[in-house]
């Protein structure tokens, strides 16, 4: 190599290295922190029993025995309302922690998991299903939202590598225009196809050994791939039925990540 293209490569690694220096790497590797609002840990203060949830999960978590824990918003949280004869019969004998908590969005979870949620606990498996919330109306784009689920994921492997993943599809809903009708199922909108976006998005994350994909939202629908109220009456939370489905379709899987045999 003669002098020249020596020194210029020589210059080439030095304005590579300032490069690195100068400009803070992402903390989550391919999802920046604080990049956009779904991925900047947020607090909810301004609703008066949110702080309170936490702190009971908190103290749910300080009890030990925590073998699987979930992660969401109000379709989780109310696990312990219309799906709790369900939990009862699946969940409650592996030591199953609901840390589901209504209204939530991506940034609002990467909150609670930055103040405790996860600390000192090593479950077995954690199972998502978080990103509707952020869907409403403009306020994220499908990119944003995968971002909140993809940094979700990559704060779970940093703080619980032995951890096995499992994301969910964001499930099926009706828009504002169909959850405001008293009757009618949901056919498929574009508030449901961002979704469906945002889930695909961040599926890629998913390797097959320690973070896994799983989409059931087909099994929610009936066979005119419309949402009924039969399994979400507001077209959004399921109620008993739904979680059974839930519950029903998921359960292989779920047993293969647990270790469990039939």
């Amino acid at each position: 190599m003669n002098k020249k293209r020596l020194f210029l490569l020589a210059g080439s690694l030095l304005l590579a290295y300032i490069g690195l220096c100068a400009e803070p790497r992402p903390v989550t590797g391919s999802v920046a922190i604080g990049s956009h609002t779904a991925v900047t840990p947020t607090p909810r203060p301004e609703r008066e029993w949110w702080m309170p949830r936490h702190q009971a999960i908190l103290e749910r978590l300080a009890q030990g025995n925590v073998d699987l824990i979930w992660i969401g918003d109000s379709i989780t949280h109310s696990w312990e309302e219309e799906g709790k004869d369900i939990w009862a019969r699946y969940y409650a004998s592996r030591n199953a922690v609901n840390l589901g908590c209504s209204g939530d969005r991506t940034q609002n979870v990467l909150w609670r998991l930055q103040n405790g949620e996860i600390d000192n606990i090593q479950p077995k498996v954690a199972i998502i299903m978080i990103g509707t919330n952020n869907s409403n109306r403009d306020e994220h784009t499908a990119e944003e939202i995968a971002d909140g689920i993809k940094a979700i994921v990559i704060t779970l492997r940093e703080k619980l590598p032995e951890t096995k993943i499992l994301v969910l599809s964001i499930f099926p809903r009706g828009d504002a225009t169909q959850k405001a009708l008293p009757i009618g199922n949901a056919s498929y909108n574009d508030q449901w196809a961002k979704n469906d976006q945002a889930s695909r998005l961040a599926s890629v994350l998913a390797d097959d050994q320690m973070v896994f994909f799983l989409d059931i939202n087909k099994a929610f629908l009936n066979e005119e791939g419309e949402l009924t109220r039969e399994m979400m009456p507001d077209l959004l939370h399921p109620k008993e039925k739904g979680y059974q489905v839930w519950a029903e379709t998921m359960e292989p899987t779920l047993m293969k990540l647990l270790g469990e045999t039939k």
